[in-house]
């Protein structure tokens, strides 16, 4: 096994194992954890994201308002699967989301049930005219 050569601590002058070297000066351990250490320079606090960008936020809020407008209007399931619950929850975006977030015309309204199938089975929704490609 390799064992540390001592060497001379510029704090308190004594061969110690080194611990420390800052600014070309080396410290032992005892040395280094005193008040007297050198100064760090201070950290600096980091800065906190936004979480979605203003442009996404008022797209997101304008079709909120959409989403709530289109289920009042279409308050029963579209799709009406043979697992059907009725009641319309959900907006489903028949080409997607992307560029169609707010193209009403290719939404859908049904229930979270037929819904989850539709999200499950894209080759059978698309057979079905509840979804169509999205390119």
């Amino acid at each position: 096994m390799i064992t540390p050569k001592k060497k001379q601590c510029d704090g308190c002058e004594q061969e110690k194992l080194i611990w420390k070297n800052f600014d070309g000066k080396k410290y032992c351990k005892k040395c280094w954890s005193k008040e007297n250490k050198p100064i760090l320079a201070p950290v600096k606090k980091s800065v906190k994201l936004k979480s979605k960008s203003t442009k996404l936020a008022a797209l997101e809020s304008l079709y909120s308002k959409l989403r709530i407008d289109y289920l009042t209007k279409h308050s029963t399931c579209e799709a009406k699967l043979p697992i059907c619950t009725f009641q319309a929850t959900d907006i489903h975006h028949k080409k997607g989301r992307g560029p169609f977030l707010l193209d009403v015309p290719s939404w859908i309204a049904v229930c979270r049930v037929c819904h989850t199938w539709i999200e499950l089975h894209p080759l059978e929704a698309k057979e079905l005219g509840l979804s169509e490609n999205r390119l």
